[in-house]
């Protein structure tokens, strides 16, 4: 199921989280805060799944945001298109 971005941000976290599981490709994890927040592809789009481990779930599931701090701990981990770096 190919979703645009607002169509993403729509759907329930129970929903986003069935199809990162179907459909996505895991990229790489990272420790921010509280969280493990995993980076995956799905459909041409990068996604985030924020996990807290304290409370064992998966607390938010969103795109991708190039312009945030986090960018950061991936571009050190992985080599990320150019288009998300220079944004």
């Amino acid at each position: 199921m190919k979703l645009n971005p607002n169509e993403f941000s729509t759907l329930s976290l129970q929903q986003k989280i069935k199809l990162l599981y179907f459909e996505g490709e895991f990229v790489v994890a990272i420790r921010y805060y509280g969280y493990k927040v995993n980076l995956y592809t799905l459909h041409q789009q990068y996604i985030e799944a924020f996990y807290n481990h304290k409370e064992d779930k998966i607390e938010k599931i969103e795109l991708l945001d190039y312009q945030h701090s986090r960018m950061k701990f991936y571009s050190d981990q992985v080599s990320l298109p150019t288009r998300m770096l220079n944004n």
